[in-house]
């Protein structure tokens, strides 16, 4: 297993009480493994020192209000490419064939675009080939980073990691089932009434490092 891909997947889910008493160890852990570059390691030790203290409901509470509540920093990836066309629901399927293909089931409540599902699904692919798959929605976390560095928001540490991982810089033309449509969702806008609703991020499976 590619722990640095597990640990990136966990801290990007919705932040429970194990997760917060984890976070310590989880520097040692991405240390240890050594796949990110010390420097991003550090960043992530600030977001980690920013919420191990901090009460858990105000962090969960900054965590919806971050990424469930707007499009523009959502993590769920066909979001920002997919908007709400009907292409987006035949690229869930697709993506989900996908996993299933490769061995990942997931739960009943797991989108397979929520990007802490396609880093799980990354952290048991070998190293190269985990690279080489996160290089096609490359583009689109980097989009997030970006709106979480205007915002300078500790979480924007974990997306520069995330992009850091991928085998290509962004930029380069993603290939099915990432491929962009002609007319993206605007990041700006709003999800429509309850953008917390039914997929809102609490309750996500998380698997065992």
């Amino acid at each position: 297993m590619l722990k640095t891909y597990k640990i990136l997947s966990l801290l990007l889910s919705y932040p429970d009480a194990g997760l917060q008493a984890f976070l310590p160890e989880a520097i040692s852990v991405l240390e240890d493994e050594s796949l990110l570059a010390a420097e991003k390691i550090k960043d992530i030790g600030c977001f980690s020192n920013h919420y191990r203290t901090m009460k858990l409901t105000d962090w969960q509470a900054d965590y919806v209000q971050l990424f469930d509540c707007s499009r523009s920093a959502s993590l769920h990836l066909f979001e920002h490419l997919k908007g709400d066309s009907r292409d987006r629901g035949q690229a869930m399927v697709d993506l989900l064939e996908f996993y299933r293909e490769n061995g990942m089931e997931l739960t009943a409540r797991e989108l397979p675009d929520y990007l802490p599902v396609f880093l799980e699904f990354l952290s048991v692919r070998e190293k190269e080939k985990a690279a080489e798959l996160l290089a096609e929605p490359a583009k689109v976390v980097q989009r997030i980073y970006r709106t979480l560095m205007e915002k300078n928001h500790p979480y924007r540490h974990l997306l520069s990691a995330v992009v850091s991982l991928s085998a290509c810089p962004p930029g380069q033309e993603s290939t099915s089932p990432w491929k962009q449509d002609d007319k993206p969702a605007s990041p700006d806008d709003e999800h429509p009434a309850d953008p917390c609703g039914p997929y809102a991020s609490q309750g996500w499976n998380k698997r065992n490092i």
